[in-house]
């Protein structure tokens, strides 16, 4: 079991291990005197876990209730957003009580974002599912919903108090889902680790795979710590994400997240070999891993279409846009480029 420590607006402990699921009540109990927990999740995370939770919960000494919605991207919209704030507020929760985010990404997403907003802030509790959300967004208290402009156009910071990660819940997931957590994972070795990304070429499993976890975590960690706000050096986290959102917008939010920043990386790697930013060997490397994860690596959208979603990211300034861009393995950098010159970026990253 591992224990890294977030030091942050709040300060917060995330622990990943075996067994973290039936221990939730104990564990949060120790955190808060609140009175009423309250469980978010989606339909299909809820039917294997929502039981243990809600009952350990209980026995911890919470009122507890719930809110499960349908899976999936589509579901992080206002609409859904609006529901769960009227369905919190019938029952009647205050200020003083806590979230429990149960579930993958977009639960994370979803959950956090009522619980930043709802009576100007509560508690939350993240309980990640998916291998995605354990290594990325359940930690670092970015929050959102998704408008019809694009991804996470409507969010929030609103750091957690308490991440549990239980890696048992890993053995019920599907393999693309698998597959969509370890773009996320690739990305942080791209980012700053020449050995993690030289330790995926062996697949990782069961212990391994907490031990990639936590690494994960403690790199984000350090960023979190730096730059909380994403106001400058926390930026890098975005590696493949600005052509991956734009991938996942022109997809109507079919494809996972994870297979988008996938794509996203993949042709930002192309891009800056191209543009001779890294050498051709280090963009094959990468795209070489990707595809040993079975995850896609060419952007299936028209260089038009993926131009006008780009154009819409909300990291965009004015004209100007910033992209992450590797020089190596481990070493990365931003890039301010104009938006005049997206479509040409897009063009040398494979899209047509």
């Amino acid at each position: 079991m591992h224990t890294i420590r977030i030091e942050a607006s709040r300060s917060y402990d995330v622990t990943v291990g075996s067994g973290l699921l039936q221990e939730c009540g104990r564990r949060i109990r120790a955190m808060t005197e609140a009175e009423h927990a309250f469980v978010v999740s989606d339909g299909t995370v809820f039917v294997q876990y929502g039981r243990t939770v809600m009952e350990r919960l209980q026995g911890a000494g919470f009122l507890v209730s719930h809110y499960v919605f349908p899976q999936g991207e589509k579901s992080k919209n206002l609409q859904t957003y609006g529901e769960l704030m009227e369905w919190m507020c019938s029952r009647r929760l205050t200020r003083n009580d806590v979230v429990v985010a149960l579930g993958g990404g977009v639960v994370g997403d979803l959950a956090g974002f009522a619980a930043a907003t709802y009576a100007r802030g509560m508690d939350l509790v993240q309980l990640p599912t998916t291998l995605l959300s354990a290594v990325d967004s359940s930690v670092g208290g970015k929050t959102a919903v998704d408008l019809n402009a694009g991804k996470n156009m409507a969010g929030a910071f609103h750091q957690p108090m308490l991440v549990l990660c239980d890696t048992d819940t890993f053995r019920t997931l599907p393999e693309e889902q698998l597959r969509n957590g370890f773009a996320e994972v690739v990305k942080y070795a791209v980012l700053g680790s020449e050995e993690l990304f030289r330790d995926l070429k062996d697949i990782p499993s069961g212990d391994r795979l907490e031990d990639v976890i936590a690494r994960c975590v403690s790199m984000k960690r350090d960023y979190v710590a730096r730059d909380e706000f994403d106001r400058g050096l926390r930026a890098l986290l975005n590696l493949g994400h600005t052509f991956g959102h734009a991938a996942e917008t022109c997809s109507s939010y079919s494809l996972l997240h994870g297979e988008a920043v996938s794509m996203g990386m993949a042709a930002i790697l192309r891009a800056c070999s191209v543009r001779g930013i890294c050498s051709p060997e280090t963009a094959d490397s990468v795209v070489e891993l990707l595809d040993s994860y079975g995850l896609p690596t060419q952007i299936p959208y028209g260089l038009a279409e993926m131009s006008r979603a780009v154009l819409s990211d909300k990291k965009r300034s004015g004209s100007r846009l910033t992209l992450v861009v590797p020089e190596r393995i481990g070493c990365c950098r931003t890039e301010i480029i104009d938006a005049d010159d997206v479509s040409g970026w897009l063009k040398d990253g494979g899209v047509t």
